[in-house]
Formats: structure tokens, C-alpha cells, sequence
């Protein structure tokens, strides 16, 4: 629970197949060292976001039975984890090239000190949490070819538009909750609702990922088989935007949700699959 597993493995994944797709030929050991890399470097980010937000999560129903919330682990021994992680996965990533170090460290610093004080200020924070939840990609393109190439720049840009439509659904169902927790992620309403603006932009960013999801074939990394996949994706993702930003109810954000989590893994596999 203190590095949220299964977000953690589901950024490990992403890292992983980009590494892939980006990769001349398959070695195990290098996807080893990735994978435990960027696991450690998440796990490290993810333990200072509760350390930090600790009391508010208390606040919460999703997040109260968290160690430090319900005060199972004491914050001496959550910083420690985070300083031991955030160390031994930081040095894996340099085994790559200094670039994939840097780019991970960037993350770490960004997601735990910038997004996470932000959330309380401003729903601005989404547009920087966004950077560190696209980054993943990018640093598994720059370990398999040592560098930004266009290659990583299309697939963090990739990662990056998803995470609007994702996370204005969620932000939509769990919004009391983020305001019992004193959260400014998503804007309110006149009325204390959700204001309208987070399903046009769920929409907007729905629509920019059309054109962005073509960029690996046009590269010439992938083929038309996936091309043709990533499209139908994106035009469903882009209807079940349409569908929340229509009408703003709990379905259809469910709905966006759902979809949400196939895309990403769906889009890289197909990536991947296409170019073996």
C-alpha cells in the first residue's frame, strides 16, 4: 500500500513495452534492470506523496486506510523507504545512460514536490501531474535508444492527452471526496458541482490524441495493423468523451473511466505486436 502497487506495476508496464518497441532486439536483463528501476523510482515517489499527504488522506474513504493515514508506519520510516528506494532505483536507471537517470529523478521531484503541494492550490496540478504520469514512456524510448528521440516525444505525448479524459472522469466521481480532503484538483460550479469545463476538456484532449497516435507509424517504427487499432481507439475514446462532456452524469464518466484504463496498455501492445 505505501507505493501503491498496482499503479506502480501498471507505470512499469508502460516504461517496459516503450523500451520495447524502441529496442533492436529483446535482452532480458536490460527489461530486468528497467523494470526494478522504475518500480523502486515510483514506489520512492508514491511513499513521499504520503508522507506529505498523510493527514488529508485520513480525510477520505479511498485513501484513509493508507499506512501512514490509519498510522500503521511511522513517517521516519516512510522517508527512509523513500530514500533507500529513490537511491538503489535512481542508480539502476543509470546503468542505461545519464539521460534515463535524469528523466526518472525529474519525475520523482516533480510528481512529490510540485503536483503533490499543488493539488490543494489549484486543478492546474493536472495539467503538471500529467508531465511525471507521461513520463514513463519517454524514459523507456530513451534507455533502448539513449537519447529524446522522436520516437520518445511522440509516445510521452501519447500518454500525456490520455490523462485528461482519465482523470476528469475520476476526478468527477470522486469529487466530494476531494473536497471533504480540502483538494483543488477539479474545479466547482457555482452550484458546488463539477464545472462543465472538466468533460470540454476531457473532450479537446480526447480529440488531440487522433493525430498524435498516428506519429509511431508515420516514424516508421510500427505498421498499419496497429495504426488502424490505435485509431479505433482513439475515436471511442473520443465518443465516450463526447458521451461525459454530453452528459455529465455517473455513467457516462464510469464509462470514460473504464475505457480509460485499455487504452494505454492496449495502444502499446499493439505498438509493440505490429513492429515483431
Amino acid at each position: 500500500m505505501l507505493v501503491k502497487f498496482r499503479l506502480t506495476v501498471t507505470v512499469v508496464f508502460s516504461s517496459v513495452v516503450a523500451f520495447l518497441i524502441a529496442s533492436q532486439a529483446s535482452d532480458l536483463l536490460a527489461v530486468g534492470i528497467l523494470a526494478a528501476g522504475g518500480f523502486l523510482v515510483t514506489g520512492a515517489a508514491n511513499t513521499l506523496n504520503q508522507v506529505l499527504e498523510k493527514d488529508f488522506d485520513r480525510l477520505m474513504k479511498r485513501t484513509a486506510d493508507r499506512p501512514l493515514a490509519a498510522g500503521r508506519m511511522a513517517v521516519s520510516e516512510a522517508v527512509l523507504s523513500a530514500g533507500m528506494m529513490s537511491l538503489a532505483g535512481i542508480t539502476l536507471l543509470a546503468m542505461f545512460n545519464p539521460w534515463t537517470a535524469f528523466f526518472g529523478t525529474f519525475s520523482l521531484v516533480l510528481y512529490a514536490f510540485v503536483y503533490t503541494p499543488m493539488k490543494r492550490i489549484s486543478p492546474s496540478a493536472v495539467f503538471i501531474g500529467a508531465i511525471p504520469g507521461a513520463l514513463p514512456t519517454l524514459i523507456g524510448v530513451v534507455a533502448a535508444q539513449g537519447g529524446l528521440t522522436p520516437l520518445a516525444l511522440s509516445l510521452f505525448a501519447l500518454q500525456f492527452l490520455w490523462q485528461f479524459p482519465h482523470f476528469w472522469s475520476i476526478g468527477w466521481l470522486g469529487f466530494e471526496d476531494y473536497r471533504k480532503a480540502g483538494y483543488s484538483l477539479v474545479p466547482a460550479s457555482a452550484e458546488g458541482k463539477p464545472d462543465a469545463v472538466i468533460g470540454k476538456q476531457a473532450l479537446y484532449y480526447s480529440l488531440m490524441l487522433l493525430p498524435v497516435s498516428m506519429l509511431p507509424y508515420y516514424l516508421g517504427t510500427t505498421g498499419v495493423v496497429s495504426l488502424g487499432i490505435v485509431i479505433l481507439l482513439s475515436l471511442c475514446y473520443v465518443a465516450f468523451s463526447w458521451n461525459f462532456f454530453r452528459k455529465a452524469d455517473r455513467r457516462s464518466a464510469l464509462q470514460l473511466m473504464f475505457f480509460s484504463f485499455l487504452y494505454i496498455p492496449v495502444s502499446l501492445i499493439a505498438f509493440w505486436a505490429d513492429k515483431i
